[in-house]
Parts: C-alpha cells; sequence; structure tokens
C-alpha cells in the first residue's frame, strides 16, 4: 500500500513537472493543428467582409487535381504532319481542351505541367495547380537528395573525428560551427558566394580553369538553382547530423573492436560487423530527422530566391505560408500544411518499417 502510494506521489510529481511544457505544446502545436485541419475544409481567408463557407474537399481537389490528355499532331489536307519554322510537328493547343470544352469536363481548369511524346503524338500532364505540384516536387526531389547525401557525409566525419588525435577538437568544432549559425545569416552568405557577376563561387572557377569556365547565375537560372540550395543545406546541417553519428560511435564497446583487431579484420570488416550494427538506432534518428527537416524547407529558399526562378525553388512549406499569409489564402494553406503532415507521417512509417529490428 505504501508502494502504491509512492508511485502514486511519483507519477503526480512527474505531471505537474511536465504540465507546463505540455501546456505550451497543445496551445501552439496541437491545437493549431486541428485549427488547420478543419479550416482547410472551407474558404476561409485572412481578412474578408464575406463569412466562412463549408466547400468539402474543394481545396484538396485544386491543389492536387491531376489529368493526362494525349494529342496527335496536326495533320494537313494531304494527311503530313504540319510542321512549325523549326520543323517540330505541331500539336493542338492544350488550352482548347481545358476551357469551356463540354467533351472534356474533367480537365476544365488546369494547366500543362509537362510532357513528352514523338513527332506524331505528345502526352500532357495537367494540373490545376501548376506551382503546388512544382513545390510539392521540389521537396521530394530535395528530400531523397539530402537525406541519403547529408547522412552519408556526417557520417563520413564522424568517422574521422572520432580519433585520439592531439587537437581533434578543433576539427569537431570548426564541422560543427555552421549549426550555430542562424540559417538567415548563412543563406545570405551563400547567396553572395552564388552570385553571378562576382561570387566567390565563379571567382574560383574562372581561376582554376584559367577562365575556360565562364560566370554562372546559380540562383538566377531555372536549371542550377535547386541544385544550389540543395548543395548549400547539406553543407550548413552536416556538422549537426555528425554529432549524433559521433554520440553513437562513442556507445560502442572498445572491446568489440579488439576482439575485430585479434581476429584480424580489415577496416571495412570492422566497419561492416563491428561500427555499422552498432550505429543501428542512431541510424534510424538520422534518417528520420533529415526527412524531416527537409520537408521543412523554407528559410533557404525565403532569403535566396524567394521560389524563383520560374517556380523552380518552390517547397511545400514556402508555398504554405505564401498562399497562408502573402496571399491572405488561410484555408488553402491549411489544405497545404495537412497535406504535408500526411506525407511526412507516411514516409516516416515506411522508414520505420524498413529499418525496424527483424528477429
Amino acid at each position: 500500500m505504501a508502494t502504491s502510494t509512492k508511485l502514486t506521489r511519483s507519477n503526480s510529481a512527474g505531471w505537474a513537472f511536465a504540465l507546463p511544457g505540455f501546456g505550451l505544446m497543445a496551445v501552439f502545436i496541437i491545437i493549431p493543428f486541428f485549427f488547420a485541419i478543419g479550416l482547410s475544409f472551407t474558404n476561409q481567408r485572412l481578412v474578408s467582409p464575406n463569412p466562412t463557407e463549408y466547400t468539402g474537399l474543394a481545396n484538396y481537389r485544386q491543389l492536387l487535381g491531376m489529368g493526362v490528355i494525349t494529342l496527335d499532331a496536326v495533320k494537313d489536307d494531304a494527311g503530313q504532319i504540319v510542321r512549325d519554322e523549326t520543323g517540330a510537328p505541331t500539336f493542338p493547343r492544350v488550352r482548347d481542351y481545358t476551357r469551356n470544352n463540354p467533351d472534356y469536363p474533367q480537365l476544365q481548369g488546369m494547366r500543362e505541367w509537362f510532357s513528352w511524346g514523338s513527332d506524331t503524338s505528345r502526352t500532357y500532364v495537367l494540373a490545376r495547380d501548376v506551382v503546388f505540384m512544382t513545390a510539392l516536387m521540389n521537396t521530394i526531389i530535395f528530400v531523397i537528395v539530402v537525406a541519403p547525401v547529408q547522412g552519408g557525409l556526417a557520417l563520413l566525419l564522424a568517422l574521422l573525428i572520432n580519433q585520439r588525435l592531439r587537437g581533434i577538437n578543433v576539427y569537431r568544432a570548426i564541422y560543427f560551427m555552421p549549426v550555430v549559425v542562424s540559417i538567415v545569416v548563412v543563406s545570405l552568405l551563400w547567396r553572395f558566394i552564388y552570385d553571378g557577376n562576382s561570387g566567390l563561387l565563379n571567382n574560383m572557377l574562372g581561376a582554376i580553369s584559367f577562365g575556360a569556365i565562364k560566370p554562372v547565375d546559380w540562383l538566377g537560372n531555372p536549371n542550377t538553382a535547386l541544385g544550389s540550395i540543395i548543395l548549400m543545406s547539406i553543407w550548413q546541417a552536416v556538422g549537426f547530423h555528425m554529432v549524433i553519428w559521433l554520440s553513437g560511435l562513442q556507445t560502442i564497446s572498445p572491446t568489440l573492436y579488439e576482439a575485430a583487431a585479434i581476429e584480424g579484420s580489415s577496416k571495412w570488416q570492422t566497419f561492416r560487423y563491428v561500427t555499422w550494427p552498432g550505429l543501428r538506432n542512431t541510424a534510424v534518428l538520422v534518417l528520420i530527422v533529415i526527412t524531416m527537416q527537409a520537408f521543412a524547407l523554407f528559410a533557404q529558399i525565403d532569403v535566396m530566391t524567394k521560389g524563383g526562378p520560374l517556380d523552380s525553388t518552390q517547397t511545400i512549406v514556402f508555398q504554405a505560408i505564401q498562399r497562408g499569409y502573402g496571399k491572405q489564402d488561410i484555408s488553402g494553406g491549411s489544405a497545404i500544411s495537412v497535406i504535408l503532415f500526411v506525407l511526412v507521417l507516411t514516409i516516416s512509417l515506411i522508414q520505420r518499417y524498413f529499418t525496424r529490428e527483424k528477429n
């Protein structure tokens, strides 16, 4: 009876200490999240004289609506394909099928996203919101590239500095330094590095190539803008994940390495059969953290490109904030936030499934 009373009192004290933190989470995270879910089913705007109306899944249909249409090349009376001045085949205008065409009601209001085809036919992928679909694909590309590269590079750095060498703490501080610097400051710094006229990167490439490599507007070119931001993001956060890997390395018992050395294991065999199995839980944590941080990409985009050029660096979070506050479309921004939550949750569950411990 005394043990039960003591346990109850301990739990009460624990709940009392946790209550302020839980209350803040509830006020600033949990309750706003449910508000966002509710607002995503309405036409709520930030400032509007019109009353809020329930619209069901209209916001989600607008964001995720897609269609596909295949069009044959235009032919003349003789049955020959009509070509333009450059010799390319001519195809009907997509807008003839997406605007006031009763034969294609499911395509009304859509725009061309991308296409592929041959001289005789071309397939067009359409979307109701091309900008959001571009943001969605950019975010997925960012995650696919950043997660393995940043995680692998951080592990390599952790292995290098996990040595008992003189002055090794200096290298640890240097590698970790970008993490403690504000991401806004880092973004501004790299914007100057990527400058198309007198940026440091262009000057270095020109110097080592003796002028053979011409200056590139890294952030002003749609083909290089997203890749440039990916490179900067990997550099900025790799030190944080390096520390997580390092903490995992230091939990592995030294006796395992001594046994491997006695058995004559090579460095690769030691890493494969001793180090990597000991880092399994750490690897799961690093993978999930990198994925969540990558999906939350915003500050770099806001400071460096504002989503441009030509929407080539749009991301989901940037779209949610731009629509919710920039365009005062609270319902649309809320719907994007819900889509992001479902996407991150799904990927996290998939990652957890494939990295689970198997008997």
